[in-house]
């Protein structure tokens, strides 16, 4: 459900050049913004990178998805 939100004009402008260097709209730009500071407060001890990144990993199709190796089995 969309739905119409006023917000700074300085905020907008940071969105939508974030947006455009991450390839999502202005809208899906706020909603991670969102989504990270809820992690973030929901979880004060992780790393703000960490949220975001693992936020990003979660989004992404399973069958894009690398598996996992830790660096003692890597050759």
């Amino acid at each position: 459900m969309g739905m119409p939100v006023r917000i700074e004009d300085d905020l907008y402008i940071s969105a939508r050049d974030q947006a455009k260097a991450e390839h999502r709209t202005i809208a899906g730009q706020i909603e991670f913004w969102a989504k990270v500071g809820r992690a973030a407060l929901d979880n004060p001890d992780l790393p703000i990178d960490f949220i975001s990144e693992s936020l990003i990993s979660m989004a992404e199709p399973a069958e894009d998805a690398v598996p996992f190796v830790p660096r003692s089995q890597a050759n």
